[in-house]
């Protein structure tokens, strides 16, 4: 599957917050008013993966998976979120978004990179340790369901691009 990594566009919202849909329960998906927040907070960069392939929706390439991620000045990177769509998964497109969110980070002087994922997603958890992400703790009930997450970190001064 051949795809492009780009900056977001804001009418990539409804295609990015229907991907977001999919790839979570409705008890913890966000709202369109919680994403457009992420979106435009300080900080904030989106990029999305979009098919290179000849099959494309009607209003163009189709977005196959984006990740939203913010720096502080404190030298401290977020991934607030990354998602791919079912039938792109396997395809390294959520490797290639990290890797490029880590470099947007890199460049903007974060030092290191958080992110929470549930503690039942262990496909997920696999995929992070596999990119050099540790378990830092756990924060109970982090989840609107209730649902604990991990709160994992990396380096990135010390660890280079691992895909």
């Amino acid at each position: 599957m051949q795809f492009t990594v780009r900056d977001y566009r804001r009418d990539d919202f409804d295609t990015v917050w229907a991907i977001d849909q999919s790839c979570f329960d409705p008890e913890i998906a966000y709202s369109q008013d919680e994403l457009q927040f992420y979106l435009r907070r300080s900080g904030a960069f989106t990029l999305v993966a979009e098919s290179n392939d000849q099959v494309s929706d009607a209003n163009g390439p189709t977005i196959l998976a984006f990740v939203v991620a913010e720096s502080s000045r404190r030298g401290m990177g977020h991934i607030i979120t990354i998602d791919v769509r079912a039938q792109a998964r396997r395809n390294h497109i959520g490797s290639a978004l990290l890797d490029a969110a880590e470099e947007r980070l890199r460049a903007a002087k974060c030092q290191v990179v958080r992110l929470e994922t549930a503690v039942d997603n262990s496909s997920a958890l696999s995929f992070y340790k596999r990119h050099g992400y540790d378990v830092i703790k756990v924060i109970p009930h982090y989840y609107s369901n209730g649902v604990d997450a991990l709160l994992l970190e990396k380096n990135l001064l010390s660890v280079e691009s691992s895909s």
